[in-house]
């Protein structure tokens, strides 16, 4: 063994080793041994930071971006609508929950996926009467599942095609993956849908994400496009049923009726008085085309101001009150929501939204409002402010920052809130499907493709610019960024050669589907244990390698790399959507593989067989 391969591999396992140590983030880690290589002289110091250039990385960051477009525009949220069964068994809801997570997660991150279904399988668990854990694992597992289908489902199908292309393969095409991943998901799916989750340990909620406002009060326009326009109440309150949301009131020229009767017609201009959780209140909205009655009202007077100055532009007078007013209407891509707490010693207690002029004043609106449990009788313009009270404010986050100096509020922790917006779903949506064209009929190179998409998403504002990097997840990005060239290392030292002969000769026997198999099954045991990225990256030399010792080709082998680095259902974490789990879940770190183990070892099965067959040795 030369010195350079005994070198690498000290880093290599003093890498794993602080991986599974978990005292240090991942991305830090892994600098430090890129660090650790360029100082053993094993990457060229002019190489050193070439992985951030990879075309993998670049993509990954784009996916993350475009995931962000599909996530706050509502467009998921109209999906689950139209495909989850409204009233359905414990069976058939938790089988379609867990699909629709694999669908969402072929074709954007798996860990925003889950992020976006986490708030339904809640739901879903309250209305079945069933622990939280009993169907957000079988949503976990299934989200991790559907990445393995498409090049952009998750980072190690990535990597794996980013250091295919760097051995002069060639890179894997969009939908390459599809045939493994197709039926190791389906099969997977039937399996949790079937069986698997009445093996997920029964637990209480320990440490619930996030934190608890109470439900919110809040008024909903019925425009003349709604779908509640011409509806009996009892029909809409039947429809938000769905989100844990009800109709506690209804106002129609101007006039509160506190208990409309369920009978009575709704029309278009009426305001419905909506109780609804934070989380739950875009379904709310979006699932009737309904529109918050602030917004809606801001945008009108904004409309209707710009008609009168522009047909008052003769006098300077009106021009200066035009400038004022677009100084209070900043550009949409600015807006944010946000939540604040009344402090005891705020200037609001006792005022109305009237009184204090919001949107003249700061240039934002009052959306909900959260009152500790007590329920309200006047309307959101009128409402007197208590102290304890929690603001959904919606404006830019300058405008907002500004507000709750001035007013004593402190913003709650950060959550993801949103307004489905119609037009914006359908361009995002779009715009995801050209660019998966574009990448499968070989247009352009995948980084391009998805770089013009995040510049499109930009253009048309369904990702505003300042929310692009927020969107990325950048410990991830530099894992990969500085792994890429300690793999690239290992190959050019002749480590991951060394590696490969070691388990071809000694565990493999020289058997080619024996030592298919060792590569799935180690890049599964690594996976559970580090990152997947990582564990793809180190894996594919190796891969590669032990390919070429025995003469077949390496496909197979790159294959069950992607596959096995995918595969991590044993412990909370080997991958994020199992951490993410863990508190909501109520888990404890030895719960995963009661589902996890058989999961594993039927994807085993499933997979060489299928991997020989679309992947001939």
């Amino acid at each position: 063994m030369a010195s350079e391969q005994l070198l690498i591999l000290l880093i290599l396992l003093a890498t794993v080793v602080f991986f599974l140590w978990g005292r240090w983030r991942h991305d830090m880690v892994a600098v430090g041994a890129l660090l650790a290589c360029v100082v053993a002289g094993l990457v060229p110091y002019d190489t050193v930071f070439t992985g951030f250039s990879h075309p993998a990385v670049i993509t990954v960051a784009c996916v993350l971006v475009l995931s962000h477009g599909l996530l706050t525009s509502g467009a998921v949220d109209a999906l689950t609508r139209r495909l989850l069964p409204a009233k359905s068994g414990p069976t058939l809801t938790i089988f379609s929950l867990t699909a629709l997570g694999a669908l969402l997660s072929a074709f954007m991150n798996n860990v925003g996926a889950l992020a976006l279904l986490m708030p339904v399988a809640m739901q879903i668990a309250g209305r079945l009467s069933l622990p939280p854990g009993k169907v957000l694992m079988p949503l976990a597992f299934g989200s991790i599942l559907g990445g393995t289908t498409t090049l952009i489902g998750t980072p190690p199908n990535l990597i794996v095609s980013g250091l295919r292309a760097e051995a002069g393969l060639g890179s894997f095409g969009m939908f390459d993956f599809t045939p493994v991943g197709l039926a190791i998901t389906v099969l997977g799916i039937a399996f949790i849908g079937l069986i698997g989750w009445r093996l997920v340990p029964a637990r209480s909620q320990t440490d619930a994400e996030g934190f608890d406002t109470g439900t919110y009060l809040t008024e909903a326009l019925v425009t003349g496009d709604s779908k509640a326009a011409g509806m009996k109440l009892r029909e809409i309150e039947s429809a938000l049923e769905e989100a844990d949301a009800q109709i506690i009131g209804l106002v129609r020229n101007d006039v509160r009726v506190s208990a409309p009767n369920s009978g009575r017609y709704v029309r278009a201009g009426d305001i419905l008085i909506i109780e609804a959780e934070a989380e739950t209140l875009a379904t709310a909205l979006s699932s009737l085309g309904l529109v918050l009655e602030e917004a809606q009202h801001k945008a009108e007077k904004e409309e209707k101001a710009d008609t009168t100055e522009t047909a008052e532009t003769e006098g300077a007078a009106a021009g200066k009150e035009k400038e004022k007013t677009e100084e209070k209407a900043p550009p949409s891509d600015e807006i944010v929501l946000v939540e604040l707490a009344i402090l005891p010693s705020s200037g609001l207690l006792g005022r109305t939204p009237s009184d204090i002029q919001l949107r003249s004043r700061f240039g934002i609106n009052l959306l909900a409002v959260s009152s500790q449990g007590r329920r309200s009788r006047a309307r959101l313009r009128t409402y007197r402010f208590k102290a304890g009270d929690v603001l959904m404010m919606h404006g830019t986050p300058e405008a907002i920052a500004e507000f709750a100096s001035v007013a004593s509020c402190v913003p709650l922790a950060e959550r993801a809130l949103y307004i489905p917006d119609r037009r914006k779903a359908i361009t995002a949506s779009l715009i995801l499907g050209l660019v998966v064209i574009v990448v499968t009929f070989g247009l352009l190179p995948a980084a391009v493709a998805f770089i013009a998409g995040v510049l499109a998403s930009m253009a048309l504002r369904t990702v505003p610019p300042r929310a692009v990097y927020e969107a990325i997840d950048w410990p991830v990005i530099v894992l990969l960024g500085a792994l890429i060239p300690v793999a690239g290392a290992m190959q050019s030292t002749g480590t991951a050669d060394l590696i490969a002969r070691i388990l071809l000769e000694q565990v493999a026997q020289g058997h080619a589907v024996s030592a298919l198999a060792v590569v799935l099954v180690v890049t599964m045991t690594l996976s559970d244990v580090m990152n997947n990225a990582a564990t793809a990256a180190v894996m594919c030399p190796i891969a590669i390698g032990t390919a070429t010792a025995l003469g077949v080709n390496a496909d197979a082998f790159l294959m069950a790399v992607a596959i096995g680095a995918s595969s991590a259902f044993l412990t909370p974490i080997g991958h994020q959507n199992n951490t993410l789990i863990l508190g909501p879940g109520g888990f404890r770190f030895g719960d995963y593989w009661r589902m996890g183990l058989p999961l594993e070892i039927l994807l085993v099965g499933i997979s060489i067989p299928m991997l020989l067959w679309v992947w001939p040795l």
